[in-house]
């Protein structure tokens, strides 16, 4: 398909939307799903045709619209007027919004504010389609622009521009470790030959965290134009994106946004009839947390058993069967086209010195506003939780926050006007990690929170090193003890010893951050251990005691 073609498809389907007098998107990511968004869908495509509505009123299942707790979400757009957002929907309420609109009189009960901070605080960029791009049309992604920036690409930009754009955008890898992706890309294209790779990292296996899985299934062309510019400026013609077993609706989207690309020459071979192949196949992971770090993930997409290898060499120059390999995860790659459309130092305009653009963060725990957000970088901790958030639920109090998933730390009330940036939580024993955060009250114990995290890290360690596979046993065992009421000032100097030691001197990011949970709560909440080990007394009353595990 030549750029001619694109542009008649566009035209095409943005003159359809115009002449429609309503577009009703329904929120048809996981969470809605779950909580009936499928037949309110249905219903939704019922009603029209029964009112004879065809031709007026579209219907289309988006991306996660954010508020997942009020789900399943529809939001009404008509002509020049302001989105309606509908909450908790109902077959029968969808109904009664197709019977409204001749009239121009929607439902007046189950609206949400849009003009809360919820929606107003946010900077959308990577969510920017949700609400308006249909999850399974390439057509509806091509008129909202979609695959502009690769067209830029190809007609405009040699590899090395592609590389000094993203550079000077100063976008950090968005999977965890913040490594500048425009370097990465230099350094692979500096090493790039014949056989390079591009991988997507799609492995999101931190518990409440659902950032990845909700682009895929929101946006999925998104990623794949991201992954073909990718491609472009480092050389490679054959790209994996490594997507989780657990993420079936993600992977049925992917498979047909890859057919849909594939069909209008937006992959495959002569890309918009350039001289630029490039191909892109999913590979699926069985669930192993470890295969999230890139050279165990390297091995199970090989056909290998998905454990780390040390490093150097990187996989910049010698990744996927030995060849120079980029690995990007879904965030980052989300963020390219923009890039490329809007340029790098409008970009880096957002965010702090350091770490530019924004960041989707999925709001988990004792939070009010339980769902998906986009912030700019350096937002405080503070304005996230109880602006965005909504505060804690029940009158409660706020304790601490974590971020960065099992590998990540806890952090006090104390820090609440943190900027959450790469830095600012490196410095006080926390990470970014891939956008997980989870908010707890004062009904959480911090010592048996330790101990949870470590209990997911022991199950997840891959066993190849002894401090990551011993180290995670015991300082499980250790934990267990003082939620026991039985642990001694012996067991927590130990304790403290084995999690520096495992830091050091392990393998992977698995095992390297692992006890991250451990020193941050020694670190801010060393009075509760003190009354677990001294008093056998559980502040927030969650552990027994007395020797036996209430779980």
């Amino acid at each position: 398909m030549i750029a001619d073609d694109l542009a008649a498809v566009r035209e095409r389907e943005r003159t359809a939307i115009s002449l429609s007098t309503a577009r009703i998107a329904v929120c048809s990511a996981a969470g809605c799903i779950s909580t009936g968004g499928a037949a309110v869908k249905d219903a939704l495509g019922a009603a029209v045709i029964a009112h004879n509505l065809s031709g007026a009123v579209r219907v289309l299942g988006t991306g996660c619209l954010g508020l997942c707790h009020a789900g399943p979400l529809m939001r009404v757009t008509r002509g020049d007027a302001e989105p309606v957002l509908f909450t908790k929907t109902t077959p029968a309420f969808a109904e009664q919004v197709i019977a409204g609109l001749p009239s121009g009189v929607l439902p007046l009960e189950q609206r949400c504010d849009l003009q809360q901070p919820f929606f107003t605080r946010q900077h959308r960029i990577v969510t920017s389609d949700a609400g308006i791009v249909d999850s399974e049309r390439i057509e509806d992604y091509l008129a909202a622009g979609g695959y502009t920036a690769l067209e830029r690409t190809l007609a405009e930009l040699h590899p090395e521009d592609v590389v000094r754009e993203v550079s000077l955008s100063g976008l950090r890898g968005r999977g965890g470790a913040g490594y500048p992706t425009g370097l990465k890309w230099s350094t692979v294209a500096k090493a790039a030959g014949h056989g390079t790779f591009i991988v997507c990292n799609a492995d999101e296996g931190d518990p409440g965290a659902f950032m990845d899985r909700s682009v895929l299934e929101g946006d999925p062309h998104r990623v794949l134009e991201g992954m073909a510019i990718a491609a472009y400026a480092v050389g490679a013609e054959q790209g994996y994106i490594y997507v989780r077993g657990e993420y079936p609706l993600a992977i049925t989207r992917l498979k047909t946004a890859i057919r849909q690309a594939e069909r209008m020459q937006l992959l495959g071979h002569r890309i918009l009839d350039s001289q630029f192949n490039f191909r892109i196949d999913l590979r699926i992971g069985a669930g192993a947390f470890v295969c999230g770090e890139e050279t165990a993930l390297i091995a199970s997409i090989e056909g290998k058993r998905g454990m780390p290898r040390p490093r150097p060499p990187f996989p910049a120059e010698a990744g996927l069967w030995g060849r120079p390999t980029l690995i990007n995860n879904v965030e980052t790659y989300a963020n390219i086209a923009p890039i490329i459309l809007h340029g790098g130092a409008h970009y880096a305009t957002l965010g702090t010195e350091r770490s530019k653009g924004t960041k989707v963060f999925a709001l988990a725990g004792r939070i009010v506003n339980t769902g998906l957000v986009e912030v700019p970088m350096g937002m405080p901790l503070g304005e996230i939780i109880f602006d965005i958030g909504g505060g804690i639920p029940d009158g409660r109090q706020f304790k601490a926050a974590q971020t960065g998933g099992p590998s990540g730390g806890c952090i006090p009330a104390a820090h609440l006007d943190l900027p959450v940036d790469y830095e600012a939580l490196a410095g006080i024993g926390s990470i970014m990690g891939s956008g997980g955060l989870i908010v707890m009250d004062e009904t959480s114990c911090m010592v048996d929170v330790a101990r949870y995290f470590m209990e997911f890290c022991r199950d997840e360690s891959c066993g190849k090193c002894v401090p990551c596979r011993a180290g995670t046993v015991q300082m499980h065992g250790l934990l267990t003890k003082m939620t026991h009421g039985t642990a001694t000032d012996r067991d927590l100097a130990l304790l403290e010893q084995l999690a520096e030691l495992t830091t050091r001197t392990s393998l992977c990011g698995l095992g390297q951050t692992a006890a991250n949970p451990v020193r941050s709560t020694l670190r801010h909440f060393y009075d509760e251990y003190m009354a677990h080990i001294h008093d056998h007394v559980c502040p927030a009353g969650v552990c027994s005691m007395n020797g036996e595990d209430p779980r």
